[in-house]
């Protein structure tokens, strides 16, 4: 368990008011990101069948929530992780067309997550896609849409300012564009977590692009599934947040592979088999729309937009009695 606790915290707000807040946030920038991004709401799975190939392998150790159904007595269904293969599928089985998009409440359980401040084994996102052409799979589309992004969670910013202005917390006026390997080049000597805190502290806001193939020190900045995001067409929306001092990831999105990356990825990751499940032939025989898709935090985003140290602050999930004690005894209040 790690734990950042700063000195003379003040919420500013009641548990009742916070959770007005929360619901408030969570209502609008749902509406806000659907309008912008010109995305229609679905229903979504809590769960999927493992054969499918569906649920997100994360960095490969994690392990999946998983249980049996009676009418399907050799199947074992597992928790999802996240909804990023899913959502492809999706797009293809409804029809939608280049332009138009979907987005989903997605609640996940991570059983395997290290806790923190940052982080819960329960997980909450906006998790959404939209379809692109095959001449949009290009660093222009994937910079221009983590644009439209940053620019709602700016604009959401100004909402809860206006509703709740002793409580907001003051976001960067700009977003700037960092790749990994020039990140890399920056900060040799520090790790990647510290590599992404230097340059939120000096920079406000980035978007750190491609992340899960290996850097010219020959490790990769941070793991990604290799069946998803297109490693050189994807990345991390990232603000420096003052009260924990440190960098906060709000969101992750990429590009999705097409044939050639997914094979080449699957390669890289060790895990060619994974290209026999249903999903992965798919994508292989090109027949899934092309696609650019991630997830927004919506607990990270009530943090974020609260100034708040603790993500229990913003949602109801289990944390251990010492780490939940030093909340207290430093009146961080954990729903």
């Amino acid at each position: 368990m790690s734990l950042y606790l700063p000195e003379q915290y003040d919420p500013k707000m009641s548990v009742r008011q916070t959770e007005d807040a929360i619901k408030y946030i969570r209502d609008t920038f749902q509406r806000e990101m659907g309008r912008e991004m010109r995305l229609s709401r679905v229903s979504a799975p809590l769960f999927v069948e493992r054969s499918s190939g569906l649920n997100d392998n994360l960095n490969g150790v994690e392990r999946p929530v998983s249980f049996d159904v009676p009418w399907q007595p050799d199947e074992t269904v597992e928790v999802v992780q996240s909804l990023a293969k899913w959502k492809r599928m999706a797009l293809r089985k409804y029809g939608y067309q280049p332009g138009e998009g979907i987005y989903a409440n997605m609640n996940a359980v991570r059983r395997d997550e290290e806790l923190d401040n940052l982080h819960s084994c329960y997980v909450d996102q906006w998790d959404w896609e939209r379809v692109i052409r095959r001449e949009d799979r290009n660093e222009e589309t994937l910079r221009s849409t983590a644009s439209e992004v940053f620019r709602i969670i700016k604009h959401m910013q100004h909402e809860v300012w206006y509703k709740y202005p002793d409580a907001f917390y003051r976001l960067p006026d700009e977003m700037h564009f960092v790749d990994s390997e020039e990140l890399l080049r920056r900060y040799p000597d520090l790790t990647p977590r510290e590599r992404e805190d230097a340059i939120t502290r000096e920079l406000g806001c980035v978007f750190l692009m491609r992340i899960g193939d290996r850097l010219s020190n020959g490790e990769p900045h941070d793991g990604r599934a290799p069946d998803y995001d297109d490693w050189q067409l994807n990345g991390d929306i990232l603000f420096w947040y003052e009260p924990l001092q440190r960098a906060l990831e709000i969101s992750s999105m990429g590009i999705r592979v097409d044939a050639a990356a997914l094979r080449s990825q699957l390669q890289k990751a060790g895990c060619p088999e994974r290209a026999e499940l249903p999903y992965h032939r798919a994508v292989l025989a090109d027949e899934l729309p092309f696609t650019i898709g991630g997830g927004i935090g919506q607990s990270r985003l009530c943090m974020l937009l609260l100034g708040r140290v603790h993500v229990g602050e913003v949602q109801a999930s289990i944390w251990p009695e010492d780490m939940v004690r030093a909340c207290e005894e430093h009146g961080v209040r954990l729903l």
